[in-house]
């Protein structure tokens, strides 16, 4: 199991930015795609408390969306989440 779940969409350029960043620090993640998955949406809006994607866990704490990625980012605290 990876140490990085995000739940997205295909379809969603939110969800597209947040895997390019994940991308580009080579970090692997477990996606798990909602669209046309009711069950698995209502599973990310129970554990997440949100219904938006992408909604993201590093090493099993929730830590939002794409801007609150892109936030821990610019602020570098991302890496050390990471490590």
């Amino acid at each position: 199991m990876s140490d990085v779940i995000i739940y997205s969409s295909n379809y969603c350029p939110f969800c597209i930015r947040a895997k390019q960043l994940l991308d580009s620090k080579q970090v692997q993640y477990q996606e798990i795609i909602v669209d046309g998955q009711p069950a698995l949406r209502a599973e990310m809006a129970r554990l997440a408390g949100r219904t938006s994607v992408p909604q993201i866990w590093i090493k099993g704490t929730h830590v939002g969306g794409c801007d609150d990625l892109m936030l821990l980012e610019r602020s570098g605290r991302l890496d050390k989440l990471l490590a």
